[in-house]
């Protein structure tokens, strides 16, 4: 598969489609977190999304583009949490059944939010069941799959994030030096990358995983898909898919983009930071990129960064965790 099966037409395509239902979430700056990272930080607030995480933006995109037919039959998904929420609401929204498939290790906030937009959840054992065998009756009935991150229509309505944030800066008259992205599958940092180098071509792109679990980096370094020997075992949680999808390593690949390694500790320590200064509350994935800076894994000093803020969907008790350091 190859990077023009996702244009920034399909990125426009998407914006209107979607419009009115998921929020423009804002750019933040605050003038304390530019001194303590030394430099001009701009962080996308997709915590304040509908559902807490950027996942909505793809998932109705797909879901609306979907026929009547489909759509009277309903509509599967399998993830670790965030994505089964995007899923959730735009099944509510669009006015379809959907099935979540999601791990009992799910955190549980994650799962409440999945029922409460009126999602049927289904549960298997990670270590025991493959999530696609458990998803798969439910197509056989003629629900169809909203898959997490490789799918052309997932990632345009991904790509929606970055579009925004590249309106929001050019109204501002910044041009940004780097943009740093979590990264699991690959949906929403292919799509930000495609949007925002169609604004700003020679822009720095960098891709935030958890350490020791950097399937994105080692596939970009190897020259093909890399897999993760064993399922994460990291707070960072919504980023801890097995193997990059095809789509959105392609896409990738061709815009030459690098990658970094956080571990917990940094994610904690970015969570506790976005408190401090922007009173915004992160969960560990969704840190990722916040984390790279302040750990010095990306050198921003004196540049314009812009970062992903992906999800705030965190347990109680790790967010205490966080505050705590």
């Amino acid at each position: 598969m190859s990077e023009v099966m996702v244009t920034i037409d399909d990125v426009l395509r998407a914006e209107r489609r979607i419009a009115g239902h998921a929020v423009c979430t804002p750019l933040l700056s605050a003038p304390m977190l530019d001194q303590v990272l030394g430099a001009e930080v701009f962080v996308k607030a997709e915590t304040l999304q509908l559902t807490g995480v950027f996942k909505l933006r793809g998932a109705l995109n797909k879901v609306m583009s979907l026929s009547p037919e489909a759509l009277r039959r309903g509509v599967v998904a399998y993830s670790s949490g965030n994505h089964g929420i995007g899923v959730a609401a735009a099944a509510k929204m669009a006015g379809t059944r959907a099935v979540i498939v999601l791990p009992t290790t799910a955190a549980a906030t994650k799962v409440e939010s999945c029922r409460w937009w009126g999602a049927e959840i289904v549960t298997y054992d990670p270590a025991h069941q493959r999530r696609e065998d458990v998803a798969e009756p439910y197509m056989d009935q003629g629900l169809t799959l909203v898959p997490p991150f490789d799918d052309p229509e997932i990632v345009a309505g991904q790509a929606t994030a970055g579009l925004e944030i590249c309106r929001q800066l050019l109204a501002r008259g910044v041009r940004p030096d780097v943009v740093v992205i979590p990264c699991s599958g690959g949906g929403l940092s292919a799509g930000v990358v495609l949007a925002m180098r169609h604004f700003f071509p020679d822009l720095d792109c960098v891709l935030a995983e958890p350490a020791g679990y950097n399937k994105m980096g080692r596939s970009l370094a190897a020259g093909s898909r890399q897999m993760n020997a064993e399922e994460a075992r990291t707070l960072l949680d919504a980023l801890i898919g097995r193997i990059p999808g095809e789509i959105t390593y392609s896409i990738l690949a061709r815009h030459g983009v690098r990658a970094v390694e956080v571990s917990d500790d940094d994610a904690l320590a970015a969570m506790a930071l976005a408190f401090r200064t922007l009173r915004l509350v992160i969960e560990p994935s969704g840190a990722a990129g916040l984390a790279a800076l302040n750990s010095a894994q990306v050198a921003v000093r004196g540049k314009r960064a812009v970062v992903l803020a992906s999800g705030g969907n965190v347990d109680p008790s790790v967010f205490a965790r966080a505050l705590a350091l």
